[in-house]
């Protein structure tokens, strides 16, 4: 037989007697302080004698920090599949990703059938075996909106809820020895765990074989799958031991005992001179070491245009592709389900220069992403690259007396929010706190605060960013101003952010109002509203949502933020709003600015219709505009509308101050159809068009050529255009609405110190 490489570990198995509970609870810390890898606990749940072993792994759990925990084995027809993978996910996730999942046919068969269950021999526990890892992995699996389903002989589950998702890819392990409990090992677990004991040599070799076999057919890599063994003291020697490891794969060594003596022995003395030893015949040998990454199933996945073999190697733990456990976490963005090619996702600069580098090679698209909300999906593509800057998440306060901060393009504006609360220190960002701030920070940036404070990048003062030729630059007002002034509303052309430095300002508490109120008057209501927000104090930023029912009149949320802790200022402020239609709930609280925009990091899995969002700008709602917008609701052709003011402290900036040019207008309205509705919408919104003025290009799907005039008029379009030619002269960066290089510049617009 061969080695399969495995990186050694070792553990105890402890027998989870109730006379003594302590005891067992120090042996499985005493576990960890030797250095093991691993504790494991015997699981007879009909046995007086023994701790429930589930309540064990969780004491446990809550006693350590690093050893890992695994039921040998736990019985599964005692424990109902799905219940079983919320509570592994459940433990796994408070325990920071230390839980493995041993499983066992088990005994007590005929009392389950007695108890009107099903019918469940030995032969056909394996079936029942096999049918409960779908239904667990099915739990585990959140890229699924729709329920689990798994019609079964032995287990039938409809329309289950999945989740949690576990901290990290929970290793299955199976005990077992008949050939057909074997090949259910190499066909779906990602462990064998037999004791030694009830094996001779013969038998470990043939057992293999059968795995393999198993494996092979079910299109996997043998290697993939961890071989462990329990062991008892007598055996537990370097000269027992090595040839297991060598000669028969095993990667993981169980030893079962109750006494600290033979556990101090075993994790002091025993493990390191045998890892040693195996150190040093796998180097004699040339044996490769290590997880197989990806199986031979997995690398049928691999989309054509991509040379998946020339990743650097500063990225290959870093790399997602489709087959891969984790690619249903990246692939998709808030919105939309995307199925890219390969997905990298840098930690560093240097990581982000050689993911660049990478993708300019490839002949697929390329999309950046920070934190995946965006609404348009453009971080997302087909059979392309993401470049995932989502670990570049730094909040730092440089300087909480001058309000400078440092930002990660992944980090979430809930965090960040969260972070510059102790400073009396926020940032206008957005409406919704999982936002990332790189698109943010890049594109405009219309939130809470917006009329007292301005845009997100009426803030940003400096930007770290990879160019298109790979350079990491730094732009400011001293060095590359020109490109500090295209990033601040254009930014997705230009660059890859991996930094950005901003001026907050000093902000405690503000005062919060939703209100609910009767659409059945849309047009009306919106008129009204807009008049009643131009003519509020700036301290006063209001958001209004209008979602259609059938058969029902329109819903409307409107929520306003005052910007201040004066109470009394913000309730005079805020009552004109509740005078706009019907009032059928309100309520205000003083909070403070980061309960608006909590902390929220999740994992986007898509599965929407692919909605179709537009977008423009509005210097006021007038009672045309509004009747049309009411016209989309009634249709259904448009049945989500949300506007959300910007003016005030946004138009005393100059328009030619950034490539965000629309510093006129007091509102950005937004509405959202489905897919199959696509011509109606469009032709809608053409004939919307000409009652607004400019565009703001994050909450915009459609990408025909006019939509770029609208979101940088005139000069603005132009300058981007030139500046395209310096910076970005071979569009590598033409995902995200694509200005076009114009005529090269003859002096570069840059200001170099």
């Amino acid at each position: 037989m061969a080695d399969y490489g495995h990186e050694l570990a070792f553990g105890t198995f402890i027998t989870p007697v109730n006379d003594r509970p302590h005891d067992v609870v120090a042996l499985a810390q005493l576990t960890e302080q030797t250095g093991l890898d691993l504790v494991t606990f015997q699981d007879h749940p009909y046995q007086p004698a023994f701790l429930d072993t589930w309540t064990l792994l969780t004491w446990v759990a809550a006693r350590t920090t690093t050893v890992r925990l695994s039921g040998n084995v736990l019985n599964l027809p005692l424990r109902t599949p799905a219940v079983l993978a919320r509570a592994a996910a459940s433990l796994d996730l408070l325990s920071g990703g230390r839980f493995e999942l041993g499983l066992g046919a088990g005994a007590f068969w005929n009392a389950i059938e007695a108890m009107g269950g099903p019918d469940r021999s030995k032969r056909g526990a394996v079936a029942a075996l096999s049918e409960a890892i779908d239904v667990i992995r099915a739990i585990w699996d959140p890229s699924e909106r729709r329920g689990v389903y798994v019609d079964g002989e032995h287990y039938r589950v409809h329309g289950a809820k999945r989740g949690p998702e576990p901290a990290h890819d929970i290793q299955i392990w199976l005990g077992g020895y008949k050939p057909r409990m074997l090949r259910l090992i190499g066909a779906k677990a990602d462990g064998w765990l037999p004791t030694y004991s009830y094996l001779e040599d013969a038998a470990l070799a043939r057992s293999n074989r059968i795995i393999d076999d198993a494996a092979a057919q079910s299109g996997r890599d043998p290697r993939e799958i961890r071989r462990l063994l329990n062991i008892s003291p007598d055996v537990a020697t370097v000269e027992h031991l090595l040839p297991l490891a060598l000669e028969h794969g095993f990667g993981t060594f169980i030893l079962w005992a109750d006494d600290s003596r033979t556990i101090e022995h075993w994790g002091r003395e025993v493990a390191p001179a045998l890892r040693e030893a195996v150190d040093r015949e796998r180097a004699g040998a040339g044996t490769p070491v290590g997880e197989v990454v990806r199986g031979p199933k997995a690398l049928t996945l691999r989309r054509d245009g991509i040379d998946y073999d020339a990743l650097p190697r500063s990225l290959e733990a870093k790399a997602m592709e489709p087959g891969d456990k984790g690619y249903p976490r990246v692939r998709s963005t808030y919105l939309r389900t995307g199925s890219p090619g390969l997905v990298l996702r840098p930690e560093s600069v240097n990581d982000v220069v050689d993911a660049l580098a990478f993708a300019r090679d490839q002949e697929v698209p390329l999309s950046v992403r920070s934190g995946g909300h965006g609404v348009s999906g453009r971080s997302t593509n087909d059979g392309g690259i993401v470049i995932d800057v989502g670990a570049l998440n730094q909040v730092d306060v440089l300087d909480a007396a001058r309000g400078r901060i440092r930002l990660g393009p992944g980090a979430r504006w809930g965090n960040v929010a969260r972070a510059l609360a102790p400073q009396r220190l926020a940032m206008s960002s957005g409406d919704y706190g999982d936002v990332g701030v790189g698109g943010l920070a890049t594109t405009g940036g219309i939130g809470f605060l917006g009329r007292k404070y301005g845009l997100t990048i009426d803030h940003v003062v400096a930007v770290e960013l990879v160019l298109a030729d790979g350079n990491a630059v730094r732009a400011d007002a001293d060095d590359y101003s020109d490109l500090l002034w295209a990033l601040r509303g254009a930014g997705g052309n230009f660059g890859i952010a991996t930094a950005f430095d901003l001026d907050a300002y000093e902000l405690g508490k503000v005062v919060v109002s939703t209100a609910i109120v009767d659409g059945s008057a849309a047009g009306q209501l919106l008129e009204r509203w807009g008049e009643r927000v131009e003519s509020a104090p700036r301290e006063l930023t209001s958001f209004l949502y209008l979602y259609a029912q059938r058969g029902q009149s329109p819903v409307c949320r409107i929520v306003s933020v005052y910007a201040g802790d004066d109470t009394d200022a913000a309730v005079e402020a805020l009552t004109p709003l509740l005078e706009v239609g019907p009032l059928l709930d309100q309520e205000a609280r003083l909070v403070p600015y980061a309960a608006i925009v909590p902390a929220f990091d999740s994992y986007h899995y898509g599965g929407q219709r692919q909605p179709l969002i537009s977008s423009g700008l509005a210097e006021h709602l007038t009672p045309d505009l509004s009747e049309e917008l009411a016209a989309g609701l009634q249709t259904r052709i448009a049945p989500w509308l949300s506007i959300r003011a910007v003016g005030g402290a946004v138009n005393d900036v100059p328009a030619d101050a950034s490539a965000y040019a629309h510093r006129h207008q007091n509102f950005s309205v937004t509405s959202v159809g489905l897919d199959a509705d696509r011509d109606d919408f469009h032709a809608y919104w053409d004939d919307l068009r000409p009652y607004l003025d400019g565009l703001y290009l994050s909450f915009e799907t459609d990408e025909r050529p006019e939509r770029l005039h609208e979101a940088f008029p005139g000069e603005t379009l132009a300058r981007l255009g030139r500046l395209k030619a310096a910076y970005d002269p071979d569009n590598v960066f033409n995902q995200n609405f694509a200005i076009l290089p114009s005529e090269p510049l003859a002096v570069r617009e840059r200001s170099l110190r």
